[in-house]
Formats: C-alpha cells, sequence, structure tokens
C-alpha cells in the first residue's frame, strides 16, 4: 500500500528517512511528502497549498493511500479525507489530533518576519522529547524550517461529512491512549468524537517518533494499513 507520510512543524520531507527503509521492507510504498513553505525554500506558501500538495499526493497514489500526519499535521491529513473521502484508505494522526472548521491551523509560536521559527527544545522539555539523545536534537534544531505565517495562521476549512466514514488510528507517544480517549470523551476533539471507526493505540516514544522509534512506527503503520 501507498503510505503518504506528511511532517508536522517545522519538518521537511527528510524528517521520514529513517521510517521509509522500514516501511519498504514491510512491503509498503512510502512517499513523505513535500509541503510548500517546509523545505523548498518558500516563505510565502500557505495552509492551502499545503493541502494542495496533500491532495496531489493522493490523486498519484497508486490505489487508495494510507495518509499519515504527525503533530499539527494531523489537520492536514484530516482535511484529505474531507476532501477525498473515497479516495483515502484511511488516516493514521501521530501524535496530533485534528482541528475542527474554522480553527487557526498552528498559531502556536511567536510569527518574526513572516515565518514562525523553531522555538527551541526547551518549550518541549519532558516526556516529548525524553527519548531524544543530544546529538538528535542538534541534528533535528539544525534541519527545522521555519514555518510561512500563511500556514501557521491559516483556517481550517472541512465540508464533508462523509470523512467521518475515513477510518482512523491514533498512535498514542508521548500521551496513553487512556488520556486520548479522555480528551475525545470530553469533547476535546470533536472530529474524532464523531468519526466511526476509531483505534487509538500505544507507543513508547516521545512526540517525534520517526527519530527515536522509528521501526516501531513503520510497524504501527502497517498495522493500520492491514486494518482498513
Amino acid at each position: 500500500m501507498d503510505i503518504l507520510l506528511i511532517g508536522g512543524l517545522w519538518l521537511d520531507a527528510a524528517a521520514w528517512d529513517r521510517v521509509v527503509p522500514e516501511l519498504t521492507a514491510l512491503g509498503h510504498r512510502p512517499v513523505p511528502v513535500a509541503l510548500p513553505g517546509q523545505g523548498d525554500g518558500s516563505g510565502s506558501a500557505t495552509l492551502d497549498d499545503q493541502v494542495a500538495a496533500v491532495l496531489a499526493a493522493v490523486d498519484a497514489a497508486d490505489g487508495r493511500p494510507l495518509v499519515v500526519g504527525h503533530s499539527a499535521a494531523c489537520t492536514l491529513a484530516w482535511l484529505a479525507a474531507d476532501a477525498r473521502p473515497d479516495a483515502v484508505a484511511g488516516v493514521v494522526l501521530v501524535g496530533g489530533f485534528p482541528w475542527d472548521d474554522g480553527k487557526t491551523y498552528a498559531d502556536l509560536f511567536p510569527v518574526v518576519d513572516g515565518v514562525m521559527p523553531f522555538p527551541g527544545w526547551e518549550p518541549f522539555e519532558g516526556p516529548d522529547i525524553a527519548d531524544l539523545d543530544r546529538a538528535t536534537r542538534d541534528a533535528v534544531a539544525a534541519a527545522a524550517v521555519p514555518v510561512p505565517e500563511g500556514v501557521a495562521h491559516g483556517v481550517v476549512h472541512l465540508t464533508d461529512e462523509r470523512r467521518f466514514g475515513v477510518p482512523v488510528t491514533v498512535v498514542c507517544p508521548e500521551f496513553t491512549p487512556a488520556q486520548a480517549r479522555e480528551w475525545i470523551d470530553a469533547g476535546d476533539v470533536p472530529e474524532l468524537a464523531r468519526a466511526e471507526r476509531l483505534d487509538l493505540v500505544d507507543l513508547d516514544s516521545g512526540h517525534w517518533p520517526m527519530f527515536s522509534a522509528p521501526a516501531a512506527l513503520a510497524r504501527l503503520l502497517t498495522q493500520a494499513a492491514l486494518s482498513v
């Protein structure tokens, strides 16, 4: 199966370099999605541009792909399900949840000169980065791509309720499936509260498992692919 891999904020497509060979060995065709404004040198990209890139990858896939979003890009994966509910086999959300209609995509850190720079590791101290050694932290920070303001401050638009019929798997790294269920049941994740088929799976890692646990992540993605 084609598995589309969408990195979260500040990550370019190379963030999946450790996951790609693991998925290939398991018989899949991994496709890291290059997001406009995150690695192509464009500082003027918008959220709509990133959505268009994801949909182009869906349309180019061999058959119905599994769409994987990491962190903030969980919303991008969900937008793909909304725009292509019949063309997406399933959605996997790694370390995050999709925003609902009308929310700002990623107004999380200050914008400086039109971009939202990587804020360093201090805001993520604790379970998010406990499994990243110093060398990995330094490498990720050095490769981090400032996110264009047009992406970070873009508004989420959802239009097709058929998205709720697309199978969803939430991979829970720095939080547990029980915590995720509690948040969903409390109404904090309204989009997933309406999902007709939702699986919550545990992953013993921090927030960036593509760097710290690529083989384990690939196995969970394979399980999700086999279940759709």
